[in-house]
């Protein structure tokens, strides 16, 4: 049971990036999916979440309308997409899965089933 993260790096504020997380090892359809960050010296933050089906999303809310989560069953992977980037971005990413059948929200995630590795994003003003 895995989860691979990728696509992070150095972008100047205002700028874009798109993460991608492939799963592999579960039924990934059967899972709803999330976007965690930790910056230094905060704690763990649910950034964004999808349902199983992608009917149902999360953001909080200091990220809606600049970043976007999807999923594609098919390929077993689930994206963040980053624009507008401020420096208070800056922090690890890290994708998570949860056996999880309805709607999301922040209490989807208070535990989670499989944890990836993460990948770093750095926003520079």
């Amino acid at each position: 049971v895995q989860l691979q993260a990728s696509g992070g790096g150095l972008v100047q504020a205002g700028g874009s990036l798109s993460l991608s997380c492939i799963a592999s090892g579960y039924t990934f359809s059967a899972y709803a999916m999330g976007w965690f960050r930790q910056a230094p010296g905060k704690e763990r933050e649910l950034v964004a979440a999808i349902s199983r089906s992608d009917s149902s999303t999360y953001y909080v809310d200091s990220v809606k309308g600049r970043f976007t989560i999807s999923r594609d069953n098919a390929k077993n992977t689930v994206y963040l997409q980053m624009n507008s980037l401020k420096p208070e971005d800056t922090a690890v990413y890290y994708c998570a899965a949860r056996r999880w059948p309805g709607k999301v929200d922040t209490g989807t995630f208070v535990r989670l089933d499989v944890w990836g590795q993460g990948t770093q994003v750095t926003v520079s003003s």
